[in-house]
């Protein structure tokens, strides 16, 4: 019997994730979208042209509104929804979510309030189940055109992280295990808040050694954020932290990248938000790392003034003259 696995959003990570999951023989596979209208209009088309145009839905994908049906006979579960929606969305659908079925997570970021990471948020509303976090340099717009990319699944339990690889490996899409869950997730968050900061860079027109410096130092303070909450330096060394960290600065589809850029020049983070289609995680998982970073004292000199500018209104300019300024010492 073919294998079924369920992906609970419908952005344009969530089309990328089924289409990578249909090209393989004998996967059944869903899309969950919350909006009933998406569904229908999903279907009619075969197309999400509003975040990813010109791609085509495979025929034999099930889309539908209906939780019920879409998770009936899944084996997997992946999620595919925006870090500040994760919690709601799945108390919201808990009761259909049962038989501890594995979730895989490509959801990049933290909660406000808790501080908790993608993994402890499913385990925390569909109770104690596995989960593998599938990270890496992974923008949907390149996936879901099957251009070449490399990734990690990331969990304690190898023989998952194996399964999980062998059903999502294609010939354009490589996937590396790794059993360090804690890293890979908050290397997938704030990566998204150093992204900002290089946008802000490309905004003010500093060019590449200033974004060069900004990528180099905004890894280490990824690292040390990290190793501070249990994950292990190498990590951040490999495709989750610095493959991840390079894409989210220099790709035209960062939406991360652009909301720094459009506040080095000029506009504000209220015109900006209003503007976009998709979801900037950055932008949450900087008040959420900048404010655990202050709970526990880390030096987070970059996140520090990316928060700075993003809810208090510091003038970009100046929370550049601020990091440059800081006392000179050793690398």
């Amino acid at each position: 019997m073919p294998s079924k696995t369920t992906i609970l959003g419908s952005g344009a990570m969530a089309t990328a994730c089924a289409i990578l999951l249909a090209d393989h023989e004998g996967q059944d596979v869903a899309i969950w979208a919350r909006n009933e209208e998406t569904a229908s209009e999903l279907r009619r088309t075969r197309r999400n042209e509003r975040l990813l145009p010109g791609i085509v839905i495979p025929h034999h994908v099930q889309i539908t509104h209906d939780i019920a049906a879409a998770v009936e006979d899944a084996e997997f579960l992946v999620a595919a929804i925006p870090s500040q929606y994760l919690r709601s969305t799945l108390e919201s659908l808990s009761k259909y979510l049962t038989g501890n079925r594995p979730v895989i997570s490509v959801v990049k970021g933290m909660e406000n309030e808790t501080f908790l990471r993608p993994s402890q948020i499913i385990e925390e509303t569909l109770g104690s189940r596995a989960v593998v976090a599938l990270s890496g340099p992974s923008h949907a717009e390149e996936i879901a055109r099957r251009l070449p990319a490399s990734v990690v699944a990331a969990s304690g339990d190898v023989a998952l992280a194996r399964r999980v690889q062998e059903m999502i490996s294609t010939d354009r899409f490589r996937v590396y295990t790794n059993q360090d869950l804690i890293g890979v997730e908050l290397a997938g968050a704030l990566k998204n808040v150093i992204g900002i900061a290089a946008g802000i860079s490309d905004g003010l027109g500093y060019g590449d050694n200033a974004k060069s410096a900004l990528m180099t130092r905004g890894i280490v303070e990824i690292t040390r954020f990290g190793m501070a909450l249990g994950a292990e330096p190498d990590t951040f060394a490999g495709l989750a932290g610095i493959g991840d960290l390079i894409t989210t600065c220099v790709s035209p589809y960062g939406r991360n990248r652009m909301v720094g850029e459009r506040l080095g020049k000029g506009e504000s983070l209220a015109q900006i938000l209003k503007t976009m289609d998709a979801v900037a995680e950055g932008v949450s998982t900087t008040r959420a790392v900048y404010q655990l970073a202050e709970k526990k004292g880390i030096d987070m000199p970059i996140t520090e003034q990316v928060y700075r500018v993003l809810f208090e209104g510091l003038p970009p300019a100046e929370a550049t003259d601020r990091l440059m300024n800081r006392p000179v010492r050793g690398e």
